[in-house]
């Protein structure tokens, strides 16, 4: 077959512009990326090959060989592993088909070294070889087929793809070295390099020397070893295979469970928010293994989703190896690990949010909007997750735990107050908060959109109700006001004269709202608009509207008004006055969307509201 020329993806194009422009001060990492994917690759097939013994075509055990060649300049990369057919040479080598990549390069700056520490972040993979090649080949053949391929680019704009000659399945990667490249033909540096970052790795890694093969790596399953033998570096080049990350472990879990069941986990949360973490799909990526084997990575009863930040490893002694996906749905061995691991997570953390409570604000800040979906999802674990969450608030510094909160709640106050929006720092200024803020009431600012779904599902913290502060049916006349407040408060409208007003905008307003009434909620703004109670909370009507589900009804809101407002006790002067009526119905008009604006709505009819504001300001004038 003649050779077929494709074009890289455009986002591969870039990944390979900043590899090669970027990734300077750790070039050595490319050999550590090719190994782990020759690991990956020996671990899929031994696994298929339980049940599809043939597979093997009568190979040997599995390994990785490295061989140089000085003349030519380059190192070589060869695994016995499950190989890649033609396609899944363009889809593996030619795509990223990855959650996140666009925000990825969305976030590149243009400065090489702010990038690449953000590139680490996104992991590279097969692409490092391009930080030391002039021109990579892949030669691969799939067990069970017969054809074979090679994959060949410079790196730039294009890749070809021709049929080629392999005798067994498995994959060959070529590097033809660059300028100034030269260490990597050197035996001792690549020793260096593998027992640096490769020697967690199970599979033989081998070397071709003068003397003979000469194997470079412990080979031993490095969870199998005890924790005392484990070097912290050793632990984080473990999860940066495992985790095809290059930030640094925040925390590992290594523990043996011995007992009804038996299984050792190797758990690692990253530093650093992976890219994937917020794919629909929400898979965990903890691979399971039984006695050493690789089994699968997509087990997903193994860990919740809420949990899939977490990366590592579990090996169970308890399952048979020719265990299948359908087998591991339902399967009681499978749910009682996970509900271990969940515990030993969890307890983990409690430690860290007690004994280093600024490290586990960086911890909460990467991941704690994925964790609360467990408050949604997970009643059995609820409570721990709970105690475990942190949240912004409208007078506490930093982040607070919700036992925190109501430790601090005032005499009279027998609910725990919060809202929710989009951003936190416009919440602390919404008009809804001034009344509480007036009686020194904490409000929970709530800005992750799972909050809108785990607060119902919760409903109460120690026995204390959580309400919103947009519910109008909120009394804050059990709390007294702070005594400066009381102090300085002023004088209310005429009682006549405000109730004149109320009905004066319930006419000119119609249909537009529930209802007009008089608030003990707002001390600075004029006005402001609440849900009835039962009413579907004003910021997740707004939110599943955004998201395109129409049929969510629109309810009519109560529109509050200030009785100390100095507009509003202007207005109930002059609702009495003939002249004035057309004024009062375009006033009516601008408080309500006014207070649209303040709530972070869309105004339906923004031209109408700017002429009314200018015809009010014409007339001011």
């Amino acid at each position: 077959m003649a050779e077929q020329q494709h074009q890289f993806q455009a986002e591969v194009s870039k990944l390979l512009n900043l590899v090669v422009n970027s990734l300077y001060s750790n070039k050595e990492i490319f050999l550590r990326e090719l190994i782990s994917n020759a690991s990956d690759a020996c671990d899929k097939l031994r696994y298929l090959a339980l049940t599809k013994p043939e597979l093997l075509d009568g190979m040997g055990a599995f390994r990785i060989d490295i061989s140089t060649n000085k003349r030519d300049r380059t190192i070589t990369i060869a695994d016995n592993g499950i190989g890649m057919s033609h396609d899944e040479l363009i889809e593996n080598l030619g795509t990223i088909a990855r959650s996140g990549t666009t925000e990825f390069f969305e976030r590149l700056t243009g400065d090489e070294q702010k990038d690449a520490a953000l590139i680490g972040q996104f992991g590279v993979g097969f692409y490092a070889s391009f930080s030391v090649a002039k021109q990579v080949d892949v030669v691969s053949r799939k067990a069970g087929e017969k054809e074979a391929w090679m994959w060949s680019s410079e790196g730039t704009g294009e890749f070809t793809l021709t049929e080629a000659e392999k005798e067994t399945h498995g994959t060959t990667i070529t590097v033809h070295l660059a300028k100034g490249e030269s260490e990597y033909l050197e035996e001792e540096r690549l020793r260096h390099i593998v027992r640096t970052y490769s020697d967690h790795i199970s599979i033989p890694i081998i070397i071709a020397t003068k003397d003979g093969d000469s194997q470079m790596n412990a080979g031993s399953a490095i969870w199998t070893r005890s924790k005392s033998d484990i070097t912290p570096e050793q632990y984080a080049e473990f999860y940066h295979h495992v985790g095809h990350a290059f930030d640094q472990p925040w925390l590992t879990l290594h523990n043996r469970a011995e007992g009804k069941i038996e299984y050792t986990n190797l758990l690692f949360v990253p530093s650093s928010p992976p890219f994937d973490l917020m794919n629909p799909e929400r898979k965990h990526r903890v691979k399971l293994y039984v006695k050493r084997v690789f089994v699968t990575d997509d087990c997903e009863g193994l860990m919740p989703g809420y949990l899939r930040f977490v990366r590592g490893i579990v090996d169970s002694e308890d399952l048979p190896l020719n265990v299948s996906r359908e087998m591991l749905q339902h399967n009681v061995v499978v749910d009682r690990i996970r509900k271990a691991l969940i515990k030993r997570v969890f307890g983990e953390l409690k430690k860290k949010a007690e004994k280093a409570p600024e490290e586990y604000t960086t911890f909460w800040t990467n991941f704690g909007a994925v964790l609360k979906e467990g408050l949604y999802e997970d009643q059995e674990n609820r409570e721990p997750i709970l105690e475990l969450a942190r949240f912004r608030s409208s007078t506490a510094e930093g982040l607070t735990s919700i036992a925190e909160y109501v430790e601090r709640m005032k005499d009279g106050q027998s609910d725990i107050y919060y809202i929710i929006g989009d951003d936190g720092e416009q919440l602390a200024k919404s008009p809804q908060l001034e009344g509480f803020r007036s009686r020194g009431l904490e409000v929970l600012l709530l800005s992750d959109p799972i909050d809108e779904f785990w607060v119902p599902m919760v409903g109460e913290f120690g026995g204390k109700p959580l309400k919103s502060v947009t519910s109008g049916d909120i009394d804050l006349s059990t709390v007294k006001k702070e005594e400066a407040d009381e102090a300085e408060k002023p004088e209310s409208a005429d009682d006549a004269d405000l109730a004149k007003l109320i009905l004066a905008l319930k006419e000119s307003l119609g249909d537009a709202v529930k209802d007009v009434r008089s608030s003990d909620r707002l001390t600075d703004s004029a006005v402001c608009l609440v849900s009835d109670s039962g009413d579907m909370d004003l910021h997740l009507e707004r939110m599943l509207k955004r998201q395109g589900q129409m049929q969510v009804p629109t309810s009519l809101r109560i529109m509050e008004i200030n009785p100390t407002h100095s507009l509003i006790k202007k207005l109930s002067v002059l609702v009495d006055n003939a002249a004035k009526r057309g004024d009062l119905q375009d006033m009516a008009q601008l408080l309500l969307d006014q207070a649209r604006i303040a709530e972070g709505e869309t105004l339906s009819d923004p031209i109408a509201f700017a002429q009314r504001l200018n015809t009010m300001m014409e007339r001011g004038l």
